[in-house]
């Protein structure tokens, strides 16, 4: 063989070697990326049921769960999660009232009506307010939405999960329009045109064709929303009230699960006693909720892959 054949053949076995070793320096980038993010999940749901289980050795679980006062703080103390849960969900229907109509309306318009131009400008400004601060909501919702609702309503409180939820249902609505108008985007062409050979006008097709089509992901937009209304901390701690109240009124104060843990992480509780565990608790019930919907939601999708 001659040298120069040689030489090649070993030249294109180091190339060969050398592209192996950086796919394999790759693979492990990011498998160790991957194992970090389960590492790091595995490392809260480990504090919380650690510390959760501290405080059950001193409150009932029943306790827990039936009784309909939460004053963790106090000398006649009382550790009922269900009046924080109900100022979580009563303010998380309310944003959800209104970011999913408005979401789903958006997004069929912006993927079945609006010009291309039209969509290019709306849509960064829609996702926009995505990235204004949570802080920032929650002194609108306080110093704008509340006199504002107090027009109309004049008895309507100054702290209230009404101007609140409200408020974060604006904030939700381009998580809920953006994943929506992708998920019809990603319905196949041949779809519409079958629907406009029918006879159908874009109305129709977009509402009767496409948004059943694309509904496994318009449901995961919701799922998102659902998860991030119900984790809203800085809305609720300023214009709720963070009183603790068991009613789904929307026009009274109230505290949520999150404003409580606000609340307790800014005080002075030693760190181990009663009071400072009943934010773990709270966030392990929290955590049980979400997981509750996002399990809902992946059965939900699959339902409707399957269906169509």
């Amino acid at each position: 063989m001659p040298i120069s054949d040689v030489v090649t053949t070993s030249s294109r076995l180091a190339r060969r070697r050398s592209r192996r070793v950086r796919e394999r320096i790759i693979e492990s980038i990011l498998f160790l990326a991957a194992l970090l993010s389960v590492f790091t999940t595995l490392a809260i749901v480990y504090i919380l049921v650690k510390e959760s289980v501290l405080f059950f050795t001193h409150v009932s679980v029943i306790d827990f769960l039936t009784d309909t006062q939460w004053t963790p703080l106090f000398d006649d103390a009382h550790y009922g999660i269900m009046v924080l849960l109900s100022g979580t969900l009563t303010s998380s229907a309310v944003a959800l009232l209104i970011a999913v109509p408005l979401g789903t309306i958006i997004a069929i318009y912006l993927s079945e009506f609006a010009p291309f131009k039209l969509r290019e400008i709306a849509k960064p400004f829609l996702e926009l307010l995505g990235g204004v601060p949570t802080i920032v909501y929650g002194y609108f919702a306080l110093l704008f939405m509340t006199p504002i609702l107090q027009w109309f309503f004049p008895e309507l409180p100054g702290f209230n999960l009404l101007s609140a939820g409200i408020v974060m249902g604006i904030m939700i609505i381009p998580y809920v329009s953006s994943l929506s108008e992708d998920a019809m985007r990603a319905v196949p062409m041949n779809l519409r045109e079958g629907s406009y050979a029918m006879g159908a006008t874009r109305f129709q097709t977009a509402v009767g064709v496409v948004v059943p089509a694309a509904f496994s992901g318009i449901a995961s937009s919701y799922i998102l929303g659902i998860s991030r209304a119900v984790g809203e901390t800085m809305i609720l701690a300023v214009a709720a009230g963070m009183q603790p109240n068991l009613t789904i009124n929307p026009t009274e104060p109230a505290a949520t699960i999150t404003s409580y843990i606000v609340q307790v992480a800014l005080g002075d509780l030693p760190h181990g006693s009663i009071g400072y565990q009943t934010i773990f608790a709270a966030g392990l019930t929290l955590m049980l909720f979400t997981l509750a919907c996002n399990i809902a939601g992946h059965m939900l999708r699959r339902r409707f892959r399957e269906a169509y």
